[in-house]
């Protein structure tokens, strides 16, 4: 309780420190009137989103921003609607979302804005249902993503240095914020379009290696024709992270009295803007489940709007992170993001409502001055009948029709192999193999990034990662050579700290067999992407007829008579691995936890037969069973 009764003190500091803030309080009445400040009544737009002495303006009218964000990418695309139209009717005015450089732009040069990635019509939902936008465009955005959203193969560069005015980042960023601005820049408030606001990268002030940066960033906003209102935001070091004549916003997490003092100082009387707001964090695999504090949040909120603070609930809906998209963090050790990226949001993973919804509905309602809406429908779910999967397909039957390994004397990591264009490896897995003429002690000196199994031959040997980095290998028969592979997985790098500029995956330097370097490697690399479960999956299933060792791929089929509907898998009996629908990747899977369930959104499932492929990796399970909840681990 201690560190949330710290948060509610420092509220409160800042109105002190604030003077004018307290003073205007006293005046206001405890209600808003907004309701002609939404985009489609508002037809003259000569006057965006401003700075007025202690307050935001719109269209010349005082404007409190109550926000809340959700990730386009982080939701099925069908479903956009309707997480955007709850969060109107939640009470809240404005969207916040962030771009992600590293799904855009997969490979160098190679843009992608349809589908699930079409940031544009995404935010023109938003203000067909009456939402405001502010625009995270980076280049680095956090939000527990790889890399913080920027692109793996930035680190080909060996002398790389992420989120600086070094040569080869710029010349990236430039390319990159050619083709998205120019798609955004209809959508800005002065052309008619939502956008009201943009933010400047993202807690630079943390990471602060280069005192040009943020001033390079800014201007190549501007030089593009943004002509929006831009902000900062930072929890800590505001001075690092501030620009010139641009507002900074705060993130709640880890602020302190200081942080409201330098702030203070920085920029006098202006209007405080919670730009992130929460109590809660992502879930790690193997760590137990976070719930937020509901009554402190709550209170927290009271206490802001009282005072007439503007906010961003992070996350108003959290979402999924499908496929290898999620991040890491380092505290003390290596933690990666559950796929679930459900954050103690006020809608849960699959869009329904939670009972913190209904609370800070009424309270936002109260406060704007209006009718409360009436709830939406919730979306349909079903427990469809388990699947028992039929077929299996070992990694080591694969390997002959995969594209071409790379041959090497070193291990290269994945970012340095010569695939996708020569963009390298991004995500999913490497299979690095080398020959053996004797036993002894593996070691990895901290070279496996981030989790790598052991195999001797077609025998698991063990594992190494993080935590351990030394193997005995034994044969167990006379032959002169045997095969050494190791399978490594990307977990994820991460997502914020300086150490960014560090995170390559797979086999990062020299593995040793009795203290001697290995050589002569064979590298695959198996990222896994749609296109290869749909299409280059070789037919060379076995019928099962008992557990099966992994690695290896299991096949099934779910028939669906009707609309098909939102569901959740939960794979009881399966170890690790990776889960794929109709080629679509749902995410990871881990005995180890808190998740136990995937969510399966309707969308992505139809009417028929429905494949699903599990990539495992240690030992399969039997059935793949259909749940009507989530099972986070609470």
């Amino acid at each position: 309780m201690w560190p949330f009764l710290v948060r509610f003190e420092c509220i409160l500091f800042l109105a002190s420190a604030f003077s004018v803030i307290t003073h205007l309080s006293q005046g206001l009445s405890p209600r808003i009137n907004q309701s002609h400040l939404i985009p489609s009544y508002l037809k003259n737009r000569k006057s965006g989103l401003k700075v007025e002495g202690s307050n935001f303006t719109l269209g010349g009218f005082p404007f409190l921003i109550i926000a809340g964000t959700v990730h386009y990418f982080r939701v099925p695309k069908k479903y956009w609607r309707d997480r955007l139209l709850k969060m109107k009717a939640g009470g809240f005015n404005t969207l916040i979302t962030h771009v992600p450089w590293n799904l855009h732009e997969p490979k160098i040069g190679e843009f992608h804005f349809t589908g699930n990635l079409d940031v544009m019509a995404f935010i023109t939902t938003a203000s067909e249902v009456g939402l405001w936008v502010i625009l995270c465009p980076g280049p680095y955005i956090g939000s527990d993503l790889d890399l913080g959203g920027l692109p793996s193969w930035l680190l080909k560069d060996p002398k790389m240095k992420l989120r600086t005015t070094y040569k080869g980042f710029i010349k990236a960023v430039n390319l990159y914020f050619d083709h998205l601005i120019s798609r955004l820049l209809p959508l800005q408030y002065n052309r008619g379009g939502p956008i009201i606001a943009m933010q400047v990268e993202n807690e630079y002030g943390s990471y602060y290696l280069d005192k040009k940066y943020m001033p390079y960033v800014k201007k190549a906003l501007e030089k593009r024709k943004v002509e929006v209102l831009l902000m900062t935001a930072d929890s800590t070091s505001l001075g690092k992270g501030r620009i010139k004549n641009v507002l900074v916003t705060l993130h709640m997490k880890n602020i302190h009295k200081g942080t409201y003092k330098e702030l203070s100082s920085i920029q006098g009387h202006s209007p405080i803007m919670m730009m992130v707001y929460t109590v809660n964090s992502f879930d790690s695999w193997g760590v137990a489940h976070h719930l937020p504090d509901g009554h402190m949040l709550l209170k927290d909120v009271r206490e802001m709007l009282k005072l007439r603070f503007s906010l961003n609930f992070y996350m108003f809906h959290g979402g999924t992170n499908f496929g290898f998209m999620g991040g890491a963090q380092h505290l003390n050790g290596y933690y990666p993001v559950v796929t679930s990226y459900e954050y103690g949001a006020l809608l849960r993973e699959n869009g329904d409502y939670t009972p913190e919804y209904t609370t800070f509905q009424e309270v936002f309602w109260s406060v704007i001055a209006a009718p409360m809406p009436l709830p939406l429908n919730y979306i349909p779910k079903n427990a469809y009948k388990s699947v028992t999967l039929l077929y299996f397909m070992t990694l080591w039957n694969l390997l002959p029709y995969l594209d071409l390994p790379t041959k090497s004397v070193k291990p290269l990591t994945m970012e340095q192999l010569s695939v996708n264009e020569g963009s390298g490896q991004s995500y999913g897995y490497t299979l690095y193999e080398t020959a053996i003429s004797s036993d002894g002690i593996l070691t990895s000196k901290g070279h496996v990034q981030d989790r790598g199994q052991v195999f001797l031959d077609d025998k698991h040997v063990g594992i190494l990662d993080h935590s351990k980095d030394e193997l005995t290998i034994q044969k167990h028969d006379h032959l002169e050579y045997h095969t050494l592979r190791i399978l490594v997985e990307n977990q994820g790098r991460l997502s914020s700290g300086k150490s960014m500029n560090q995170e390559r995956k797979g086999l990062t330097g020299d593995i040793y067999l009795n203290n001697s370097p290995l050589r002569k490697f064979t590298i695959y690399s198996l990222e896994m992407k749609s296109v290869f479960i749909k299409r280059k999956l070789p037919k060379i299933w076995k019928l099962i007829t008992e557990k099966v060792k992994g690695p290896a791929f299991f096949l099934g089929y779910l028939k669906i008579s009707g609309d098909p509907r939102d569901t959740f898998i939960q794979l009881e009996g399966w170890n690790k691995g990776v889960v794929f629908i109709n080629g679509q990747n749902l995410g990871r899977y881990w005995s180890i936890g808190p998740q136990e369930t995937l969510y399966l959104p309707g969308p992505w499932l139809h009417t028929g037969t429905n494949e699903i492929i599990l990539f495992e990796e240690l030992e399969s399970g039997i059935e793949v069973g259909f749940k009507m909840e989530p099972h986070l681990g609470y």
